[in-house]
């Protein structure tokens, strides 16, 4: 196939002169853009920037090309490694949103809460919820009683209420992130 390395050979004779990297780049192009689309559901933008980043880490690391297979499949290779890294980094990120949100929400009544979307998250790891954890955080955050006064509601001893409430705010978080991904 024209402006595909034949095997064995570096990418150092696709990088020799204007013409032979022109040449290679419009074969390769398409193909690695291909391979990284279909993997991206169809996030032109996100492709595009992926396969950027494959070109870019393949020619500045040329010299780690054994030429064991063609060019495009050692870029797809690298892609591929993009887009794991892409996907990684963005769960990352979410579970980091995820675990904000349920902070500033922290059933405090705030803004966060409003927003109809993030009520209905938050309705949802309520019910998920024992019914003494859930009376636990609707009385201690929504109606604002202390922990004394959470205490006496519940027939419980302070340390009792705050461990209730220790107990109660991990399962909502494990709740909403649930409820989040269900």
């Amino acid at each position: 196939m024209a402006g595909v390395l034949p095997y064995g050979s570096g990418l150092e004779d696709a990088l020799a002169d204007e013409d032979s990297f022109r040449r290679w780049y419009e074969t390769a192009l398409p193909r690695v853009y291909g391979y990284v689309l279909a993997r991206c559901a169809g996030d032109h933008t996100l492709a595009e920037e992926l396969t950027q980043l494959a070109f870019t880490e393949g020619i500045r690391d040329r010299r780690a090309f054994a030429g064991r297979a063609d060019s495009v499949t050692w870029l797809c290779a690298i892609a591929r490694h993009k887009i794991a890294d892409h996907y990684r980094r963005l769960d990352r990120e979410e579970r980091r949103h995820r675990r904000l949100t349920v902070r500033e929400l922290a059933l405090d009544g705030g803004p966060e809460w409003r927003r109809p979307e993030a009520r209905e998250l938050v309705l949802e790891a309520l019910r998920r919820l024992p019914a003494l954890q859930h009376a636990a955080l609707v009385l201690r955050y929504m109606d604002g009683l202390s922990v004394r006064e959470l205490a006496k509601e519940l027939d419980r001893s302070e340390s009792a209420a705050e461990s209730l409430l220790s107990r109660a705010r991990e399962a909502f978080r494990q709740a909403y992130e649930e409820a989040d991904h269900g």
